[in-house]
């Protein structure tokens, strides 16, 4: 591409992959990457993830806040961006729930001042971080972007339906080119330990009992995280076009997308998988009782009882639809936390 790429929350799970991703195959990029490094989870990870990408020549990180308005201003004063990833944000449903003041900060604040500088300092195309819980608990599946989103079940679904609408205004009145793209849970090697598949992991390993909700009667799309960076990047290349309407005006050049396996798992299924690979990669001894770790309890608020993303747009307009199985995506994550956490 041979061009300048900001991406925010560049030490983050799918940020760090992403950023991976472009300064390995388009050595003639540059890549800004911002993160606070902040302790939502274990620090460790964040640390080994920028510790990869500063093996790169053409990588550039600053540690600071999405909320700081002069640092994001001073960033497109100097570097002039062509394209802006937006993945830096508060991430989770349930922590939303006990600190709601971080997603205020950075979901709405920080995405706030990245388009006030998209204004400002212009940009090719603004690809920004939305999310499957836009939906909430919409009966109908799967899941399209054409769907009315408007009933939020958690204040983090809420500030991520507020990115795509702030999007959409900055899109029609300075006609800059955004996408928005709802991810459906993704999972990999190195990923967030608040999501399911670690958490899980964490407590077997330690003995502890794992909480499986709405007494299994969940399904999710998990998506693999190659998949998810294979999207992000199609997407980053093809900006939604400039034109404008019969009055003269810009027509919004916005677009969203899904991007899901589109293929959800049962969670009693998930945790079988997840559990004979834990044994394959040793990170459980083969004869661990998983019966008498596992507890079946009810929904918890802001939960929803299924994800499933209709993709049918992102194949026919990028040529891509994620396909990692389960299994595999698995597979590699419990390699990944043996290597990390036990050797």
């Amino acid at each position: 591409m041979g061009k300048t790429v900001f991406i925010t929350g560049a030490s983050g799970f799918i940020g760090s992959n992403l950023a991976k991703r472009i300064l390995t195959t388009e050595p003639d990029t540059k890549v800004i990457g911002l993160d606070n490094m902040n302790d939502y989870y274990d620090v460790r990870i964040k640390e080994a993830r920028l510790a990869e990408l500063q093996k790169f020549e053409n990588y550039t990180f600053i540690k600071g806040n999405l909320a700081d308005k002069a640092l994001i201003n001073s960033i497109f004063e100097q570097y002039h961006p062509d394209i802006v990833v937006n993945l830096g944000a508060q991430a989770g449903v349930r922590y939303s729930i006990t600190n709601p003041d971080a997603y205020i900060e950075s979901n709405m604040i920080g995405f706030y001042n990245i388009l006030e500088a998209c204004h400002h300092y212009p940009v090719e195309h603004l690809v920004y971080a939305s999310s499957s819980s836009v939906y909430g608990s919409n009966k109908k599946v799967p899941y399209s972007t054409d769907d009315k989103v408007d009933n939020p079940v958690s204040l983090y679904a809420a500030t991520k339906k507020s990115n795509e609408l702030m999007a959409h205004a900055y899109s029609k009145l300075y006609n800059i080119p955004s996408t928005g793209l709802r991810f459906f849970t993704v999972y990999g090697p190195a990923g967030r330990p608040d999501m399911a598949y670690f958490g899980f992991t964490n407590k077997l390993v330690n003995g502890e009992t794992i909480k499986i909700f709405n007494y299994g009667n969940c399904k999710r799309d998990f998506t693999y995280v190659d998949d998810i960076v294979e999207g992000v990047v199609r997407v980053m290349a093809k900006a939604p076009e400039k034109k404008n309407g019969e009055d003269g005006l810009p027509i919004p050049p916005y677009a969203v997308y899904n991007i899901g396996n589109s293929n959800p798992e049962n969670l009693l299924d998930f945790v079988q998988i997840l559990s004979e690979e834990l044994v394959r990669a040793g990170v459980l001894p083969a004869d661990y009782d998983f019966e008498a770790h596992k507890e079946l309890v009810p929904m918890q608020p802001g939960d929803v009882p299924v994800t499933f993303a209709d993709t049918e747009p992102l194949e026919r307009d990028f040529g891509f639809k994620p396909h990692t199985p389960l299994r595999e995506g698995l597979r590699k994550f419990a390699q990944w936390y043996k290597e990390f956490y036990m050797e």
